[in-house]
């Protein structure tokens, strides 16, 4: 499943996170909630939501190029693994978001979950807006970085 689209949501009073409809079913049975490591200095923060199986093709193809015993792979297999959890969705489609994935975030109660392909990501609503605003303000910019030789 392809996840697209951007939902405002709220955490509950017990930190629960309800999925969209539209995307529980790419969810099924086993799910990875994990600490999306910024890629940008000064970038919004967000979690993951992504099927089990599919997190860990992602994982694994991070670190297929690196020599396992190297310090970049200690580093990374560190930020892959020991900030996921593995979860499933409860009988009303909520999962719990635990207190380190919320205080990374900076998450409160307004929340916006985006498809991101592969996975769903999880922002604070103020945090998502300053950064989607960012990434629309820069397109013309990524998009002209790209060799578009024929």
């Amino acid at each position: 499943m392809i996840f697209r689209g951007t939902f405002e949501h709220a955490l509950d009073a017990k930190n629960r996170l309800t999925v969209p409809a539209k995307f529980r079913d790419g969810l099924v049975g086993r799910i990875v909630l994990a600490i999306t490591p910024p890629t940008e200095e000064r970038s919004a923060r967000s979690l993951s939501i992504w099927p089990a199986d599919a997190y860990d093709a992602f994982a694994s193809a991070s670190l297929a190029s690196l020599h396992p015993l190297s310090p970049r792979a200690e580093v990374l297999r560190n930020a892959l693994y020991a900030n996921s959890w593995d979860m499933e969705l409860d009988s009303a489609n909520r999962l719990m978001v635990p207190q380190p994935a919320r205080e990374f975030v900076g998450l409160d109660k307004d929340v916006v979950i985006t498809g991101a392909g592969n996975s769903l990501q999880v922002w604070d609503r103020a945090g998502y807006a300053d950064h989607n605003a960012g990434i629309l303000a820069r397109f013309p910019e990524i998009a002209a970085s790209f060799d578009h030789t024929d």
